[in-house]
């Protein structure tokens, strides 16, 4: 038996941000940061709880590729959600190279942006804590 079990990585629905007013609350506040791949918007808010909500518009390309997009988003955030801090819920509109991307370049850069918005830490040496 192992000493210690994984943390539990789901999306649960209380996880996911899903009444369009908490998008709308989120793209008035104008806090965004933008990467090649996506967009990371953060929704400052009392009741904030660090969830997540993806967007793919048809710029994206087809209803395809705009799922595979979302997918790719969610899963970047699903299998990282454990590195962010913050009382904050956060959308990510994914652009039109998130389809072509590996998923470790979303994830590489879905870090990135998380820790130049705040949501994740750096040591004393530039290192990105987990």
């Amino acid at each position: 038996m192992s000493a210690a079990s994984p943390p539990i990585q789901c999306l649960r629905r209380s996880q996911r941000l899903i009444h369009p007013r908490l998008f709308r609350e989120t793209f008035a506040q104008q806090d965004a940061w933008v990467g090649r791949c996506m967009v990371l918007w953060v929704r400052r808010a009392p009741d904030a709880a660090l969830r997540v909500g993806v967007v793919a518009s048809r710029k994206v390309g087809n209803a395809v590729m705009r799922n595979r997009a979302r997918r790719r988003l969610r899963e970047a955030w699903r299998l990282n959600r454990h590195a962010f801090t913050g009382t904050v819920d956060v959308v990510l509109v994914g652009r039109r190279p998130v389809t072509r991307a590996s998923l470790a370049a979303v994830t590489a850069e879905l870090l990135r942006l998380a820790e130049r918005a705040g949501l994740r830490a750096a040591d004393a040496n530039g290192d990105q804590l987990a």
